[in-house]
C-alpha cells in the first residue's frame, strides 16, 4: 500500500508511515482513545507513500486486550481511488458554479454596456463638433476637450464590460507580446502609474524570439496595464515589478490555477512581484468580477482582474497563479503561438480632409433618435446628404421609391426587424448595395452573417468624427489615401487587414 518491504515495515512505529499533514491529527485520536476518551472508530487520513505521495486510507481502529495490556488494533484500507474521483467530482462543480455565475453577469453586463454606449454617444461625438467650430483661443476649448476624454474613458470601461461578458473580442489579428509590452510602457498611463508609484521599480526580461499569438491588441494591452497596475498597488512600501516573456512548450497537461494548462506551445507573459501578496483565502476569488481589496474611488471598479480572466479565455489561454503573504505574487498566463507573421497597423489620427465626402447620399437606420441625429449631424458635417429612418421596415420602404450610396445600419433595432434581415431585404431589391453596420453592443453571429453578404464594415459605438468618416469614405472608395492602414481595433469589416 505505501510501497515497503515486509522486512523494511517490521520494528517501526505505524506513526512513521503517516503524512506530516495528518500526525497530529492521529496522535492526538490515538492518546485520547487510551485515556478512554469516545473517538470515532473509523476516520480517513494520509499515509506517506515511500516515493513520498500521499495515499489516502480508511482506517477502523478499536482496543483490544493483548498481553495482559491494552493494545490498538486497526484495519487500514486504500481509499485514495474514492477520493480522488471525489475530488475531481467537486473541482467540476466549482467549475460548473463559476460558468454558470460568469454567464449571468456576462449577460447583465452586455446589456449593460449596450445601453451605455448609447448614452455616451453624445458626450463622445458632439465634442467633435463644437471644437470645429469655436476658434482656437476660445476659452470653452478646455472644458470640452476633458469632456469628451471623459467620454472616453467611460467608453473603455463599457468594453470591460463587454469583455466580462465575453462579447466584443475579435480574436483575428498575429500579435507578438513583446510589443504588447512595449506599447504600454510607453504609454501616458505607464508614466502616470510610475510618478504615483516612486519607490517600485520596474523590470522587463523579454525573450527576443518569442513567438507570434493570434490576439486583440487592445485586451493584450489592457491586461498587461491592469496586472503591472496591480503589482504596483501591492507594493505600499516599494519593492520590484518584473516582467517577462519566454516560449514555452509542454508535453503534457499541467495543473494551472483554473484549467489544467493543455499541451502545446505558449507565448507566456509573467508578471511579478516583492509585495503583501494574497492571503489562501482571497486566491480563490481573486478573478470575480467586482472583488476587490482595493479602496474602489482610488483604485479602479473591481473589474481588471475580470477582464484578465475573459481575456485569456477568449485567446484560448491559461492562468497560473502563485503568491506566498508578505513575499509577493506571480501571474503567468500562456497564450498558443501561431506560426504567422506579425501584422502592423498604424493608428487612426488622419486629417479631416482625407475623408471628406462629396454629396453622396446616405440612409442612417437606428431605432434610438438620438443615435440618428448624432450620425446625421456628423455625416451632414463631413459633406455627405443624409436621410434617416427609425427601423428596417422604414428603411426597406423608403428605398422602395428611393436610392442611396450606403447604409448606415444599427443592427439591434427591437421590436422591429434587426440590421441583418433588413440589409438581406434590401439586396433583394437592390444587390451590391454598400452597407456599415453599427451597434452599441458587440460583433454579433448577425453582424458576421451582415459582413458576409456584402455589408463592408462594422463599428462600434459610440461614434466619433474620425471613425464615422474613415468607415464611410472607405466603403465608399472616396478616401484619398486608399492605402493607408488603419487602426483595425475601432473599424472591422472583410477588408480590415488590406
Amino acid at each position: 500500500m505505501v510501497g515497503y518491504t515486509v522486512e523494511e515495515v517490521i520494528g517501526r512505529d505505524f506513526k512513521d508511515f503517516i503524512s506530516p499533514a495528518d500526525l497530529e491529527m492521529v496522535e492526538s485520536r490515538y492518546e485520547k482513545r487510551f485515556r478512554g476518551e469516545h473517538v470515532p472508530a473509523e476516520y480517513e487520513f494520509r499515509m506517506l507513500h515511500k516515493k513520498g505521495t500521499d495515499v489516502y486510507v480508511n482506517m477502523h481502529v478499536g482496543l483490544v486486550n493483548y498481553q495482559d495490556g491494552t493494545a490498538s488494533m486497526g484495519t487500514v484500507k486504500d481509499v485514495t481511488g474514492r477520493v480522488n474521483v471525489e475530488k475531481e467530482k467537486r473541482e467540476l462543480e466549482e467549475k460548473l458554479a463559476r460558468s454558470e455565475k460568469m454567464e449571468a453577469i456576462g449577460r447583465l453586463a452586455g446589456g449593460v454596456a449596450h445601453d451605455l454606449n448609447n448614452v455616451l454617444s453624445a458626450i463622445v461625438s458632439y465634442p467633435d463638433l463644437l471644437l470645429m467650430k469655436l476658434p482656437q483661443d476660445s476659452p470653452l476649448r478646455k472644458s470640452i476637450i476633458t469632456i469628451k476624454q471623459s467620454g472616453q474613458r467611460a467608453a473603455a470601461i463599457v468594453q470591460d464590460l463587454l469583455t466580462l461578458a465575453r462579447r466584443g473580442v475579435t480574436i483575428t489579428k498575429t500579435e507578438n507580446l513583446n510589443q504588447v509590452i512595449a506599447d504600454y510602457l510607453g504609454s501616458p498611463e505607464f508614466e502616470k502609474l510610475v510618478k504615483s508609484h516612486p519607490r517600485v521599480h520596474f523590470k522587463t526580461q523579454l525573450r527576443r524570439d518569442l513567438q507570434n499569438i493570434k490576439g486583440s491588441a487592445i485586451h493584450l494591452s489592457k491586461t498587461v496595464m491592469n496586472l503591472v497596475a496591480n503589482a504596483a498597488e501591492a507594493m505600499p512600501s516599494g519593492g520590484e515589478v518584473l516582467i517577462s516573456t519566454e516560449n514555452r512548450s509542454f508535453g503534457r497537461s499541467k495543473k494551472g490555477y483554473y484549467h489544467a494548462i493543455e499541451k502545446g506551445q505558449y507565448a507566456a507573459l509573467t508578471v511579478s512581484d516583492t509585495g503583501v501578496g494574497i492571503a489562501p483565502e482571497d486566491l480563490g476569488k481573486i478573478f470575480d468580477p467586482f472583488y476587490t481589496k482595493k479602496v474602489m474611488e482610488r483604485s479602479g471598479t473591481g473589474l481588471g482582474m475580470s477582464v484578465i480572466w475573459g481575456t485569456v479565455e477568449d485567446h484560448k489561454g491559461f492562468i497560473d497563479v502563485s503568491s506566498s503573504p508578505g513575499k509577493g505574487t506571480t501571474f503567468k498566463l500562456y497564450f498558443p503561438v501561431t506560426p504567422e507573421m506579425n501584422s502592423t497597423f498604424e493608428a487612426a489620427n488622419i486629417p479631416i480632409n482625407k475623408y471628406m465626402g462629396r454629396g453622396e447620399k446616405i440612409l442612417v437606420v437606428d431605432d434610438e433618435r438620438d443615435q440618428r441625429e448624432i450620425a446625421s449631424v456628423l455625416l451632414t458635417e463631413l459633406g455627405y446628404w443624409v436621410h434617416t429612418a427609425s427601423s428596417g421596415e422604414e428603411a426597406v420602404d423608403y428605398l422602395k421609391t428611393n436610392t442611396v450610396d450606403l447604409l448606415l445600419l444599427d443592427m439591434l433595432m427591437p421590436p422591429g426587424i434587426d440590421g441583418l434581415d433588413t440589409y438581406q431585404q434590401i439586396l433583394k431589391r437592390q444587390p451590391g448595395m454598400k452597407a456599415i453596420i453599427t451597434s452599441g453592443f458587440s460583433e454579433s453571429d448577425r453582424v458576421k452573417q451582415a459582413l458576409k453578404l456584402g455589408a463592408g464594415m462594422y463599428v462600434k459605438k459610440p461614434y466619433t468624427m474620425e471613425k464615422i468618416g474613415l468607415a464611410v469614405s472607405r466603403e465608399l472608395g472616396t478616401d484619398l489615401d486608399a492605402t493607408k492602414k488603419y487602426q483595425p481595433m475601432e473599424i472591422l469589416g472583410r477588408d480590415a487587414e488590406k
